[in-house]
C-alpha cells in the first residue's frame, strides 16, 4: 500500500467547489454522495462525517442514566438562573 501523505493541496475551484484528492478519498473511505459536515475550527475547515459527529456526541453522553433528563435537568437549572436574577 501506498503512504498518504498527511498533506494534499486543494484548490478552490468554481462556486466554490473542492476536489478531494484521490488518495485521500480512498484512506478515508469516502464515496460519491456521502455526506460531509462543513464546520470552521480557528482558521481551519473541517469535514466530517455526520457519523462521526453523533458518534462522538454519542460518546460524550454515555455515561448519563437513562432515567436522568436532560430537558429536565436545563429547566430546572434555567429556573434557578431565573431566580437568582429575580432577587438580585
Amino acid at each position: 500500500m501506498a503512504h498518504l501523505s498527511p498533506f494534499s493541496e486543494v484548490q478552490l475551484g468554481a462556486q466554490g467547489r473542492l476536489v478531494i484528492p484521490a488518495a485521500l478519498r480512498k484512506a478515508l473511505n469516502l464515496n460519491r454522495g456521502d455526506h460531509l459536515v462543513a464546520r470552521k475550527v480557528g482558521d481551519s475547515l473541517v469535514l466530517e462525517r455526520r457519523e462521526a459527529i453523533e458518534s462522538r456526541l454519542w460518546d460524550m453522553f454515555k455515561d448519563i442514566p437513562q432515567e436522568v433528563s436532560m430537558v429536565d435537568e436545563l429547566v430546572a437549572e434555567r429556573r434557578a438562573v431565573a431566580q437568582a436574577e429575580n432577587k438580585a
